[in-house]
């Protein structure tokens, strides 16, 4: 008997680097820049998790 392990294939896309956060100013923001910030760290952190959530289902086998 031989036993091989086999090595699970992780998606390029969950490979990818998490976008960091709006950098702030040192400075009180306007209720805009407020608004963008944190539109833009919201989508960043969707598509994240959506690759994080890639890996672990091609680890487990299963779909994501």
């Amino acid at each position: 008997m031989k036993v091989e392990f086999l090595k699970p294939e992780i998606p390029v896309a969950a490979r990818q680097r998490c976008a960091d956060p709006v950098r702030l100013p040192d400075r009180d923001l306007s209720a805009s820049e407020v608004t963008t910030g944190w539109g833009r760290d919201r989508t960043s952190l969707r598509i994240c998790e959506s690759r994080r959530a890639a890996a672990v289902a091609a680890v487990d086998g299963a779909a994501p």
